[in-house]
């Protein structure tokens, strides 16, 4: 297959061969000055532990605690009071006059806010509502970020191996170009031949290039999930593999996520929430009762005054008629969300399922036996090459195929992981571990 004809080596052909090789080495390394390798549970495990976002979810959870107990407190009384401050030619006369009767007067009220029909138990129960929804937000937010975790965990294990594939296609053809380069100066092998196999290693490190600036968006939005900075790579410990997930039941995963499910259940409380406010607003017809004991000296029919003012508001003109309305078609609003809700849950819940049996029925023992023997064969094709056994098309066509098929197998083990990971997120637990 070779053209065994005498020629002088262009120097240049070698020398940009040479940089080539050199090229893709030096893009291949991680400019780091540590490595931090994680399971996926230590992942998750510091994910809890230092989540800016969880922490402030957390931290919004507090207030709205806070809230309810703000709620239960009574309002705080009014204090009145009046005096003279000049009379008969005198500031602040106070004292007796000649008979033995008080000189000067001095008025003291406080009056104290009586609210009626159960006004503030309706407010707490507001508030408490509040609370929970603000605890099942927080149950979201983490739902989400775990999601994105766990698959920017599994994206950057995928992009590793993918790594290593080219890594070793990188040496065994960094090792043939250097016999062929000694070929073409012996002019056992045709320069068109060494050009093509040359134009594999600059294709090759193009793959490699593309693969590493991926990988650095994974890496990136993994650092800063965990919290981690400065030039640390994060390398997760636990690798692709195909498992045979055994799942429940599509009933029983939709009434999973109608328990489980953060949005939802939000929904629900929303619910919830605007009857409690429908209450309240009809509790805000009833007037509130002021109630204000009082003390007056020296301005009244009697010396020392001890009166009781009551206050009471009279329902007349305004009854709350708006705000009750409204409360009543919120009502109807938020039945009609949790509705729309409910359906997209479970189409989501479904269309989960049936990507995850696609995914499992694609990743079977078979197809894996198959690329487990046909990787075996890579080592053993550049051997036959080497030995002239091929010819360069031949060469090229297995070099071409043996890299597509190692990195499909390996996308089919991320959208396996992928899919299990979506089913779970739909139905807000880990229905499959």
């Amino acid at each position: 297959m070779f053209n065994n004809y005498k020629r002088t080596i262009p120097c240049r052909f070698i020398a940009l061969g040479v940089a080539s090789l050199l090229i893709v080495k030096l893009s291949a390394q991680e400019i780091v000055t540590d490595t931090l390798s994680l399971t996926l549970q230590q992942a998750e495990q510091q994910f809890v532990q230092k989540n800016l976002t969880l922490l402030a979810g957390h931290y919004n959870v507090e207030v709205s605690k806070a809230l309810i107990q703000q709620a239960k407190l009574w309002d705080n009384p009014v204090l009145n009071t009046d005096q003279n401050i000049y009379a008969d030619g005198k500031v602040m006369s106070h004292g007796k006059t000649d008979n033995g009767q008080p000189n000067g007067e001095i008025y003291i009220q406080v009056q104290q806010l009586l609210r009626t029909a159960g006004k503030r138990a309706k407010q707490v129960d507001l508030v408490t509502t509040s609370s929970q929804i603000s605890e099942l937000q927080l149950q979201d937010v983490m739902r989400s970020l775990k999601y994105q975790l766990r698959s920017s965990y599994y994206n950057l294990a995928q992009m590793l191996a993918v790594q290593n594939i080219y890594f070793q296609e990188q040496t065994e053809m960094q090792k043939l170009l250097t016999g062929m380069a000694a070929e073409l100066k012996a002019g056992n092998i045709a320069q068109k031949d060494y050009l093509r196999i040359q134009a594999l290693v600059i294709s090759l490190e193009q793959d490699i290039t593309e693969n590493n600036r991926t990988l650095s968006d994974v890496e990136t939005k993994l650092k800063t999930l965990l919290q981690v900075t400065g030039t640390t790579f994060i390398k997760p410990v636990d690798t692709l593999a195909y498992t045979a997930y055994i799942t429940p039941g599509i009933d029983e995963l939709v009434t999973t996520a109608k328990t489980n499910n953060p949005a939802y259940l939000i929904e629900q409380k929303q619910i919830t929430y605007q009857q409690q406010n429908l209450v309240y607003q009809k509790a805000l017809r009833s007037p509130d009762l002021t109630v204000a004991p009082e003390y007056d000296r020296a301005s009244n029919y009697i010396p020392n005054y001890f009166g009781l003012t009551v206050s009471l508001p009279l329902p007349i003109l305004n009854k709350n008629q708006g705000n009750i309305r409204a409360a009543e078609f919120s009502i109807k609003q938020e039945q009609t969300n949790l509705q729309v809700i409910e359906t997209q849950l479970s189409n989501d819940v479904v269309n989960a399922y049936s990507k995850l049996m696609f995914t499992q029925k694609q990743n079977n023992n078979m197809q894996n036996d198959f690329y487990s023997k046909y990787q075996t064969l890579f080592s053993n094709v550049m051997q036959s090459y080497r030995q002239r056994q091929l010819s360069l098309l031949e060469f090229i066509d297995y070099f071409d195929a043996y890299k597509e098929s190692s990195i499909r197998l390996l996308q089919q083990k991320l959208n396996l992981q992928l899919a299990k990971e979506e089913l779970n997120f739909q139905t807000g637990t880990d229905v499959i571990k």
